[in-house]
C-alpha cells in the first residue's frame, strides 16, 4: 500500500484527533456512539429502580468511564502511529512492494534508496539540458533548427528562419521559435536525435505513411514539443530527485544509458501516432492521446525485465 492511500485511510477515519479534543467534556464520538445507544436503551427499560438498579447504574457508568478512557487512549496511540507513516512515507515508498495505478497492472518491486554517482551525474546533466530555453536570437538555435530541416528534408532547399515552409514540418507559424514555450532547447534536440538515430521511423511521422489518416492531422513538430513536456513532467524531471514510480524506474535506464531521455521520447513519439492510428484520432483529440500514451509508457517502465530503453515492448515499433 502506498503512503498515499495510507494517508487517505487514516484521514478517512478521523485519527488527526481533532474529533476527539474534548472526548471528556463533549461527548463521545463516532468511535463510541454505538455504546451510547446502548447505554441509553438500558436507561429506558424503567425510570424508576430500587437499590439494586442504583448499584447496577453506578458499576454501569463506571465501565462506561473505563470505556470512555481506553478509547481515548485508543484514539492517541492511533494518532501517533500515524504521525511516523506520514514521517516515513518516503521511506516506506523505497521498501515496501507498490502495484501500479491500474488493477491488473504490474508490480513495483523495490526501489534505490540512492543513487550511483554515474546516475546521479547524468541525472545533473540532464536536467541541466532542460533548464535551456530555446533562444531564436542565439545563432547555436538557428543552427541547429537549420540542421532539423535539412535531416527532415534532405536535399531541399534551407528556408529563411521565418518562411511559410516551416509550416510544412509541423510549425504552427512561419517562425518555429515562438512554438517552443515550456519545450525548451531540450525539444528541439529531441527532434534531431530522433532523425539522427532513427530516421526511417522519423520520416514516416513526419510525412504520415502509415495507417489512414484523419482530415485534419496533428501537426509533427509541435506534437514532438508536447511530447519532450510530457516526459520531464512524467519522470518528475525538474525535482531535484525523480520520485514518481515511472522517474525512479527511469534512474535505472539512465545507468544503462546515458541518452535514455532521447532514446525514450523517440518511443514515446511512435507510441503516441500508433495510438492516434488506433483510435482514427483527429486534431481535437491530440490531448487525449497524449494522456494515453504516457499511461501506457508508464505501463511499460513497469515491467520487472526493462532495464533499458530497448527492452520497452514500444520500442519494436521504432524498428519496423
Amino acid at each position: 500500500m502506498t503512503s498515499i492511500t495510507l494517508r487517505r485511510r487514516l484521514h478517512h477515519r478521523d485519527v488527526d484527533g481533532r474529533n476527539h479534543e474534548h472526548l471528556g467534556t463533549s461527548g463521545f464520538d463516532s468511535l463510541t456512539e454505538p455504546l451510547l445507544a446502548h447505554y441509553d436503551d438500558h436507561n429506558s427499560v424503567s425510570q424508576v429502580r430500587g437499590v439494586d438498579g442504583i448499584q447496577d447504574d453506578q458499576r454501569r457508568m463506571e465501565r462506561l468511564h473505563w470505556i470512555s478512557f481506553f478509547a481515548q487512549l485508543i484514539v492517541q496511540l492511533v494518532q501517533w502511529l500515524a504521525n511516523i507513516v506520514f514521517a516515513s512515507g518516503p521511506v516506506i515508498a523505497l521498501l515496501l512492494p507498490l502495484s501500479s495505478a491500474t488493477q491488473n497492472g504490474p508490480t513495483w518491486k523495490l526501489f534505490p534508496s540512492s543513487i550511483s554517482p554515474l546516475q546521479e551525474e547524468r541525472l545533473r546533466h540532464l536536467q541541466q539540458r532542460l533548464e535551456v530555453p530555446f533562444d531564436g536570437s542565439c545563432v547555436e538555435h538557428q543552427d541547429e533548427l537549420k540542421q532539423l530541416w535539412r535531416l527532415a528534408y534532405p536535399g531541399r532547399d534551407l528556408p529563411a528562419l521565418k518562411s511559410e515552409l516551416w509550416k510544412e514540418m509541423g510549425w504552427q507559424g512561419t517562425d518555429p521559435s515562438t512554438d517552443f514555450r515550456g519545450g525548451g532547447f531540450i525539444s528541439l534536440e529531441n527532434l534531431i536525435f530522433f532523425a539522427k538515430n532513427y530516421p526511417d521511423s522519423f520520416q514516416r511521422l513526419l510525412h504520415k505513411k502509415d495507417g489512414a489518416r484523419a482530415e485534419w492531422e496533428y501537426p509533427f513538430a509541435v506534437a514532438g514539443i508536447n511530447i519532450s513536456f510530457m516526459l520531464i513532467q512524467m519522470l518528475d524531471l525538474q525535482s531535484g530527485k525523480p520520485s514518481s514510480l515511472a522517474g525512479i524506474r527511469f534512474l535505472k535506464l539512465l545507468k544503462e544509458d546515458e541518452m535514455a531521455f532521447d532514446n525514450l521520447y523517440c518511443v514515446a513519439f511512435q507510441m503516441m501516432d500508433a495510438q492516434w492510428l488506433a483510435k482514427r484520432a483527429s486534431y481535437m483529440e491530440f490531448n487525449e492521446i497524449l494522456k494515453s500514451t504516457r499511461t501506457q509508457l508508464e505501463r511499460e517502465l513497469a515491467l520487472d525485465d526493462v532495464s533499458c530503453v530497448k527492452d520497452l515492448p514500444a520500442y519494436t515499433l521504432l524498428n519496423r
